[in-house]
């Protein structure tokens, strides 16, 4: 699978993860894919704890309401660190957001499906503070991402997109030439 290939076939997959598990190299390429993403001023805000260790996995689990990714047998933490990076401005949220594309392409093309959880525990229950504490994560990082990993028990539903020409233009708005 090319590049080009794992865009196309990437979709969020919310659906139950077979029981086998994900092998620490598989996890190791996919946080390096992570880390090799570009960062605002070369800052490098985001790290990454990857966990496929059954009982860490049942506690973060535990604390993650509704439930999601609950089948899956790994999955990785997104940490940032807010730093200015350049006249004052921040750019984390971009580098993470790079460093999470880049992954969920490497999960494709190891095989596996993930989805990215951000907004589910970061909404103002703050499930990433007790998944924080879970995993002892100092406190001048945030967890903002929770992407399970496995390999899919059922095939991604690849969602309905809008057509090339009514989301892509050349020169100017809405022009077909």
């Amino acid at each position: 699978m090319n590049v080009i290939e794992a865009i196309h076939y990437r979709h969020s997959y919310r659906g139950k993860y077979k029981d086998i598990p994900v092998p620490k190299e598989d996890l190791i390429k996919i946080m390096q894919a992570g880390l090799d993403a570009p960062s605002g001023c070369n800052k490098q805000t985001t790290s990454l704890i990857a966990v496929d260790n059954p009982d860490v996995l049942k506690q973060l689990h535990s604390v993650i309401e509704p439930p999601v990714g609950e089948t899956a047998p790994a999955a990785i933490c997104v940490l940032t660190q807010r730093v200015n990076a350049y006249r004052d401005k921040c750019f984390a949220v971009q580098d993470y957001s790079a460093a999470i594309q880049n992954m969920l392409l490497a999960i494709v093309e190891l095989g596996y499906q993930s989805c990215w959880y951000e907004g589910h525990i970061t909404d103002d229950d703050k499930i990433c503070d007790k998944m924080a504490q879970i995993l002892n994560v100092p406190e001048d990082y945030e967890l903002v991402c929770f992407l399970p990993v496995g390999i899919a028990e059922s095939n991604p539903i690849h969602p309905q997109k809008k057509t090339f020409e009514e989301r892509a233009w050349f020169n100017s708005y809405n022009q077909s030439n």
